[in-house]
Parts: C-alpha cells; sequence; structure tokens
C-alpha cells in the first residue's frame, strides 16, 4: 500500500561522475579518449580481418569477430555519454534516457555473459571432438549460438528495466554514478526496495557467480584434455584457451564484485565500474591478438593489402 500513495515526478537525473576536480576531469577525458578510440580500433580490426581473411572463416573465429561487435555495442552504451560530461558543468540524463542506458547497457552485458559461454562450447567440442568439430559447429549453428546469446542478454536486461521503471522516484536525483545503472538508481526510489534488491542480485550477481563457476570448471576440463592427451598443435590449442580464461576473468570479476552483493555503497564501485564499462573492451583485442599468432598473421596481411592499396592509387 505504501508504493500506491507515490508517483514518479523525477524527469532527470543528475550524474555526479568520477570526480569533482576540473583538472582531474579534463585528465580523465583525455585517458577515456584514447582507451575509447583504441577499443574502436581494436575490435574493428578485429572485424574486418576475420570479415575478409579467407584463412580465418572457422567457427572460432566466427564467433571472435562476433565478441569483438558486442565490446564496440558494449562500450558505447556508457563512454560517450561519460566523455561528453567529463567537459559538461551540467551532468543530467533524463528519465527516459536513463532508463534507455540502462537497458542496452545490460542487453549488451547479458549477451557478452552468454556469449563466453559460446565460446567455451566452442573450445570444447574443438578439443573433445575434433574429428566432428566442423560439422557440430557448421554456420547454422554458429549463427544461432550467437542469435541465442543476443536473446539471453535481451530477456536479462527486460527483466532489470521492468523491476526499476515500476519503482517510484519522487526524489533526490542525484545518482551517484557516472552513467545510469540498477544498483545506484533503485537507490534513489522512495519505496522500500529491498525485494527488489533481492531479485535483482539473484537476476545479475548470482546469475554471473553460477556462469563464471561453469565456466572455469570448462576450462579446467579442457586444459586437462590438451595437457593429457592433444599432441599437435598443443601450444596453439593451449594459448587459445588461455586467452578465453583471461577474458571471462577479466568480464566475471568486476561484475561480481558489483552485482553479487546488496546494493551498499563502496568506495572501489566506481573504479570497478570503470574498468568493465571503458577498459575491459579495449582489453579483449589485445588479448586475442598478442596471443593468437594466426590472428596477427591475418592482419600484418590485412595492413599490407591496405598498404598497397594505397601506393598502388598514389
Amino acid at each position: 500500500m505504501e508504493q500506491v500513495n507515490f508517483t514518479t515526478t523525477v524527469k532527470e537525473f543528475l550524474l555526479v561522475g568520477l570526480t569533482q576536480s576540473s583538472v582531474m576531469r579534463c585528465l580523465l577525458f583525455a585517458v577515456c579518449l584514447v582507451i575509447y578510440l583504441m577499443t574502436w580500433i581494436g575490435n574493428l580490426t578485429i572485424i574486418i580481418t576475420v570479415i575478409t581473411d579467407h584463412r580465418l572463416q572457422t567457427p572460432m573465429y566466427f564467433l571472435l569477430g562476433n565478441l569483438a561487435f558486442i565490446d564496440l555495442s558494449e562500450s558505447s552504451v556508457t563512454v560517450p555519454k561519460m566523455l561528453w560530461d567529463l567537459l559538461s558543468k551540467h551532468k543530467t540524463i533524463t528519465f527516459g534516457g536513463c532508463i534507455t542506458q540502462m537497458f542496452f547497457f545490460h542487453f549488451t552485458g547479458g549477451a557478452v555473459v552468454f556469449f563466453l559461454m559460446v565460446l567455451a562450447l566452442d573450445r570444447y567440442v574443438a578439443i573433445h571432438k575434433p574429428l566432428r568439430y566442423l560439422t557440430i559447429m557448421k554456420q547454422s549453428t554458429c549463427k544461432g549460438l550467437v542469435a541465442g546469446a543476443w536473446l539471453g542478454g535481451f530477456a536479462h536486461s527486460i527483466v532489470q528495466v521492468v523491476l526499476t521503471i515500476n519503482l517510484p522516484f519522487c526524489g533526490p536525483n542525484a545518482l551517484d554514478n557516472f552513467y545510469c545503472d540498477v544498483p545506484q538508481v533503485i537507490k534513489l526510489a522512495c519505496t522500500n526496495t529491498y525485494l527488489v534488491e533481492l531479485l535483482m542480485v539473484s537476476n545479475s550477481g548470482l546469475l554471473t557467480i553460477i556462469i563464471f563457476i561453469i565456466l572455469i570448471v570448462s576450462y579446467t576440463i579442457i586444459l586437462v584434455k590438451i595437457r593429457t592427451h592433444v599432441m599437435e598443435g598443443k601450444h596453439k590449442a593451449l594459448s587459445t584457451c588461455g586467452a578465453q580464461i583471461m577474458v571471462v576473468s577479466i568480464h566475471f570479476v568486476p561484475c561480481i564484485f558489483i552485482y553479487a552483493r546488496p546494493f551498499q555503497k563502496f568506495t572501489m564501485d566506481k573504479a570497478i565500474s570503470a574498468l568493465y564499462t571503458v577498459i575491459t573492451p579495449m582489453l579483449n583485442p589485445m588479448i586475442y591478438t598478442l596471443r593468437n599468432t594466426e590472428m596477427k598473421n591475418a592482419i600484418k596481411r590485412l595492413f599490407s593489402k591496405m598498404i598497397s592499396a594505397g601506393k598502388i592509387k598514389l
């Protein structure tokens, strides 16, 4: 009955941001802009390389190309607005804009989580069923798995948004973050949010922990299989799995810290949020290109073609 007495009167939220220091804001703008540009360059290079290089027309590289696309989408949900606010005096976002940003943030973030499970499945089939790998991981199967990851992210995001949008917001409207996210937004609701917090922790935090444990166990089994049974191409297989374990860790550990606990304020929250919204999408292409010889060679061939094409035009 308490919630019925309240209606949403908040039209916009004030984003507190990362810091109040004008010097630090300028410094952070420069650093984050460089990171965002590197994110675009790195992920776009992987996407173009996978599309144009016929030697990379395999299920694993098809999936890596899609992961690069998801990383670009995820970083573009929050970083452009953050860069704009770092140079702005009035850091506000409309109520509708906040809900929209929250939806796409969890949509892309959820898709990444499910997509990492797809990558683990791909490596499991490649190691345990090498002779049937191309038959099992055929093009239609890969496309279905990619679509399933996006649908999983959509379902996860819808739950977050529906639970949040039904809450009444009647002030205050200062959001202690640099983007709209569930833990901070629901704290501004003018009603008891204990049950909503429990539902969201189970939807985000508990699910993330379970999937993380499943992935770590899966990769442990894969690594044991590689060390004990795989003779040919062992180094390449270990390198690929090692890269994927690194990607899984830098995605899941920050998410678990933020979402797998009651929504209380910690001093490290903003730093951890910046890690997986700004830095993590940049690290993925670096990890895969630095640890994958085939990908590095393909990128070199791509740049050689571009340079040759430029010389011909000149």
